[in-house]
């Protein structure tokens, strides 16, 4: 069966009002659970003068940092996204998006304080998960927090019911509800979705030479979190 990687339809099919549509499909709990995450994020950046979101998109979350940070920088490898972006942040003076590839970042070492990759970034960006940790470490400065994250089997059935809602509304093919089982989702074009471990996590990070945190929020996100040591 032909497979599309995620981060490859996100960047070529949804693009900009139809990333935005995606959002404003989610059910109450899908928005508690998006909620919670960008809340944690601030909890952690909060009062940071440099803070780098790796697939900004739109900047659906910068809008929601940038009141804590001195600056807000998000990279996405979608012109589109990108372009619809300007509009979506224009009352944010302090919000810069780039276009640019998470894996290949073009910033000098230690650039921010903080780097962060939410709702599953480091899966859906289909790209080598030990070069992404790579880059957001190598971007953060000594002391500076680095963050990801990815779902929490816990929200498996509304997570499902999220897609369902964007298939039919066109966003995504039609889900092969036979196959689309135990955090993986799989669309009948190829559309693929997965999750990250929890032990796959520490693994990751520990290969990069870092001890990550690893914690639940909202029984909707996994999160793995370091404080980055030279």
């Amino acid at each position: 069966m032909l497979c599309i990687a995620m981060g490859t339809y996100y960047r070529k099919h949804l693009l900009g009002p139809d990333l935005k549509r995606v959002y404003e499909l989610a059910s109450p709990r899908i928005r508690q659970y998006l909620e919670a995450e960008v809340l944690h994020v601030i909890e952690r950046v909060r009062g940071a003068g440099r803070v780098l979101e790796l697939g900004s998109g739109y900047g659906r979350v910068l809008a929601k940092v940038a009141s804590h940070v001195g600056r807000a920088v998000g990279v996405d490898v979608s012109r589109p996204n990108l372009e619809f972006g300007v509009g979506f942040l224009r009352d944010f003076v302090n919000c810069d998006l780039l276009r640019m590839n998470a894996v290949r970042l073009a910033f000098k070492d230690a650039a921010f304080d903080a780097t962060f990759c939410i709702q599953n970034g480091i899966s859906a960006f289909r790209v080598d998960r030990h070069q992404l940790i790579a880059e957001a470490l190598r971007v953060t400065r000594p002391g500076g927090n680095v963050l990801f994250s990815t779902y929490s089997p816990r929200i498996w059935t509304d997570r499902l019911d999220w897609f369902r809602s964007q298939s039919r509304a066109g966003l995504l093919g039609e889900l092969d509800e036979t196959l689309s089982v135990n955090g993986v989702i799989i669309c009948k074009d190829g559309f693929r979705s997965t999750t990250v471990a929890d032990e796959e996590l520490h693994t990751l990070f520990a290969e990069a030479g870092q001890s990550a945190r690893i914690s639940e929020v909202d029984e909707s996100s996994v999160f793995a979190e370091v404080v980055n040591e030279p």
